[in-house]
């Protein structure tokens, strides 16, 4: 089939070179002619893990190319797929929905036949059969808006678009073609039996926000825990494990550490919140505002114990910081936890190297007056701390005595409970970490 993806971000990039892998001839669409011109050229402006591999395949192949011309992209298909983004309002709760609207307003017009627009971004409930009234007054021909909500882990995306654990698809209530259509597009996991649910439009759009509302809950709920943890000497990595034993629990994504960040889960509950206000139901989601509060908290709980581990002052410390990605194997330092401590840091006196092995340049960007590492034992040049912020295996399989002649003093502060505290207190180390007692 042809289909074209609205949108090149961390979504619509991965999601159209999906689809081209599937088997379909894609176009992706974007309003910037540098990035368009990048991913043509099968260089993608952001890190995802075997995304380029996919990509550059299927350019080869002939499958996929990109464009910024709205006229070719609506004569190339009958199903078109929205994903740009939807970033949290200034100053606001709610999301910013100019990106969605401006897709419709331009698309719609040029469309010279029936058409399926298939939403995949992020949207307050409601938006779908708003915007289903917008093409409706723009169109000349038939349009159907179906949605269909987007599971992607950064890092893990080309595993989660070819590989989804399920398809929730979004439909109107008069909707005669939609189905059949996405069904079609995505028979090749279909086929491997990937369950496929149909819902209304507005079940569909709520599927992605209460999944990431419920995941948001759940990591700050073991943060909370975490804190009575070291209010006792308590050891929130061992309570974790004996919690995750209960199969009505589970123990994944209950690691306490510094939260959670990124373009996705903070802004997504905040709008979920926004919506929920404006629909009458505020009170339904009020215990989402205390997840947030959690959540923020640990940034200054991160900064208090780096305090506390350089002898109760920052000022003048030498300080360094591994990790600027909200997580490992991705670039993406929207609402970093690791950047948003690396800053405060500074602003109480200290000296901070930052290093990630793919974020420099985005950290470099949104913190220009922070000091940047090309390594790690550069960034633990006479270092009188060393906090592992985000977890990525480099910075898990450090060797705690080769480091130690790098440093002034051995002592690390370990953000994510990511590390051997043992072997690092046995090389040596004063070893500091969220929710469980110094060794």
């Amino acid at each position: 089939m042809r289909c074209t993806v609205f949108g090149t971000g961390y979504l619509g990039a991965t999601h159209a070179a999906g689809m081209a892998e599937l088997g379909h001839e894609v176009v992706g669409v974007d309003i910037d002619p540098g990035k368009v011109a990048k991913l043509a050229a099968g260089d993608i402006p952001f890190y995802e893990p075997g995304l380029r591999k996919v990509l550059n395949g299927n350019l080869s192949a002939g499958r996929l190319r990109f464009t910024t011309d709205y006229d070719d992209a609506a004569e190339h298909a009958d199903v078109h797929f929205l994903g740009v983004g939807t970033p949290q309002k200034k100053g606001d709760y709610g999301a910013d929905l100019r990106h969605v609207h401006a897709v419709i307003d331009t698309l719609v017009p040029r469309l010279k036949r029936s058409a399926i627009i298939v939403g995949k971004s992020t949207v307050p409930v409601g938006t779908a059969a708003e915007l289903a009234e917008r093409a409706r007054k723009l169109a000349s021909h038939d349009v159907e808006i179906a949605w269909n909500p987007e599971f992607l882990r950064e890092g893990f995306a080309v595993h989660d678009t070819l590989h989804p654990d399920r398809i929730v698809l979004g439909v109107q209530r008069d909707s005669t073609r939609a189905e059949a259509a996405v069904r079609e597009l995505y028979a090749p996991l279909l086929d491997q039996g990937v369950p496929f649910l149909v819902t209304d439009l507005q079940t569909a759009e709520l599927v992605k926000v209460s999944a990431n509302a419920f995941l948001a809950t759940k990591i700050s709920f073991i943060n909370a825990i975490s804190e009575v943890c070291e209010a006792v000497d308590a050891d929130v990595t061992l309570l974790a494990d004996a919690l995750g034993y209960d199969p009505r629990i589970g123990r994944r994504f209950l690691n306490a550490g510094l939260g959670f960040g990124g373009g996705c889960l903070p802004k997504d509950i905040r709008a979920f919140m926004a919506r929920a206000g404006e629909l009458g139901a505020n009170h339904a989601l009020t215990f989402l505002r205390e997840v947030d509060s959690i959540n923020m908290r640990r940034r200054t709980r991160m900064v208090e114990l780096a305090t506390k581990a350089c002898g109760g002052s920052l000022l003048g410390a030498n300080i360094a910081v591994l990790g600027a990605a909200f997580k490992p194997e991705s670039d993406d330092v929207r609402d970093s936890p690791a950047l948003n401590v690396a800053g405060m840091l500074q602003l109480n006196g200290a000296t901070v190297n930052v290093y990630d092995p793919k974020a420099l340049e985005n950290s470099q960007k949104l913190f220009p007056t922070l000091n940047y590492s090309t390594s790690v034992v550069e960034a633990c040049e006479r270092a009188d701390a060393v906090l592992v912020l985000t977890e990525w295996r480099e910075f898990v399989e450090l060797d705690p005595a080769e480091l130690a002649d790098t440093v002034r003093a051995k002592v690390v502060v370990d953000g994510r409970n990511c590390l051997d505290a043992a072997r690092w207190h046995d090389a040596g180390w004063r070893v500091y970490a969220l929710g469980r007692a110094t060794v």
